[in-house]
């Protein structure tokens, strides 16, 4: 028997990778029954589109089914490796291809972000004139690492990071794969899934580790960080480490410790990871983790952005250095996303509340006879610049009121409470008195 005659097991990762649209996870904004995806396969008009989206939520896979349910040929470049040699190839067979049988291509580009402007522009006119349907994957947000003329060419779609109720059927799926339980006890599990991060193929990694263990062995959370750590040196650090450094890098500055911000900050750039990466971190930080503690924040971010653009490197550096440590070190507090979220479940639930008939504008004479604007009073005309009207519509007026912003007592939010408080005392003398 030839040494080579047997062939080595595929990871569970592609053994589990979905074989119709249907079974792809995660993603039903996308391929549902009203998702642009699949209305696109439906009608048998495919469009060049991009997703962008985390590692590991299926966009491959995604791409691959939309060619195998079109009826269409599948090509797939990889732009980490391919350069615009590979590139004519694959376009030169899909001309081929087109004019010998009709059979229209889908080129596959995945990390398309890496390919230069060069080589984006050289995808342009076969795009333009049909030769090929364009597919690509990124992870970089395509408004900052795709050139502007491919993008006007191309829908974008966003792949979203896979939720718990989507990682757990991946686990289900991976367990009637294999034909038994993974063995960890609930808060193992539990953790497990956190750990994937809403990476479903960095999840079935995991999990084909852990199917190794003896089935009778049932693992608790330090079982499991052990079993974790065996693993971890034979995982694709080109990808996850990326990621990894970057939640370091986030979770430090939210962490308000300046010492790790620089230095996952450093490892990061001498690993080659473009300053734009870290400055859209920080600006998602200066928002999202200082917010109103520190409102200047987010311009200081963006200022030393446009320095650094302006600029370059080495000097470029300097403005890295200085947003970093300005986030860093700026007082925290979330409670102005937070108080958008909870408005955005109100205005979920309540529907469409008509507004009061007072704060309406009433731009003809019909809406004039009917009341509109009556009673509203200008602000500025009244004591302290602060009328206490109702804009909330009926039902949550009065004491009915939410409270979706409730400011922390750290930096800059002081001084909001006592504007709020305020404005609540007037609020209420203005009640009063009616």
């Amino acid at each position: 028997m030839s040494l080579f005659a047997s062939t080595a097991p595929k990871p569970l990762a592609e053994e589990l990778r979905p074989k119709r649209l249907s079974e792809v996870i995660g993603q039903d904004h996308l391929l549902g029954d009203d998702g642009p995806i699949s209305r696109m396969v439906s009608a048998g008009r495919l469009s060049s589109f991009v997703l962008w989206g985390p590692p590991g939520t299926g966009k491959t896979t995604i791409a691959r089914l939309v060619a195998k349910e079109a009826g269409v040929e599948f090509m797939q470049l990889s732009a980490v490796s391919a350069g615009i040699a590979d590139l004519r190839k694959v376009i030169e067979a899909a001309r081929h291809l087109r004019f010998s049988s009709g059979r229209q291509s889908v080129i596959f580009v995945d990390e398309l972000h890496r390919f230069n402007r060069t080589t984006q522009d050289a995808l342009l006119p076969h795009v333009e004139d049909g030769t090929v349907v364009l597919v690509g994957a990124t992870t970089e947000n395509p408004s900052f690492s795709l050139v502007a003329a491919l993008l006007s060419r191309a829908r974008v779609y966003t792949v979203k990071r896979l939720e718990r109720p989507s990682l757990e059927e991946l686990l289900n799926r991976a367990e009637q794969h294999v034909g038994r339980k993974l063995p960890l006890d609930d808060d193992a599990r539990y953790v497990l899934v956190e750990m994937a991060d809403g990476d479903g193929r960095y999840l079935l990694g995991l999990c084909e580790e852990l199917f190794t263990f003896d089935a009778g062995e049932v693992l608790n959370l330090q079982g499991l960080s052990r079993a974790i750590e065996k693993r971890a040196p034979i995982y694709d650090k080109a990808q996850e480490g990326h990621y990894n450094l970057l939640s370091c890098f986030h979770k430090s500055l939210r962490g308000s410790d300046v010492q790790a911000a620089l230095y996952w900050a450093a490892r990061m750039i001498v690993a080659g990871e473009d300053p734009a990466t870290l400055f859209r971190r920080l600006a998602c930080a200066a928002s999202e983790d200082v917010g109103m503690a520190d409102p200047q924040a987010l311009p200081q971010v963006v200022a030393t952005w446009d320095a650094f653009e302006r600029v370059g490197w080495p000097e470029g550096k300097l403005f890295l250095a200085q947003a970093v440590t300005y986030v860093a070190t700026a007082p925290k507090s979330n409670a102005a996303h937070l108080a958008f979220d909870a408005a955005l479940q109100l205005a979920s639930r309540t529907g469409s509340l008509a507004p009061p008939i007072h704060i309406l504008n009433a731009p003809t004479s019909l809406m004039k006879e009917l009341g509109y604007g009556d009673g509203y009073q200008y602000d500025h005309d009244v004591p302290d610049g602060f009328s206490g009207q109702e804009y909330f519509p009926a039902g949550l007026d009065g004491n009915d009121r939410p409270e979706f912003y409730v400011p922390n007592e750290r930096g800059f939010e002081r001084e909001v409470t006592k504007r709020l408080a305020y404005w609540q005392k007037l609020r209420a003398l203005r009640r009063h008195q009616q």
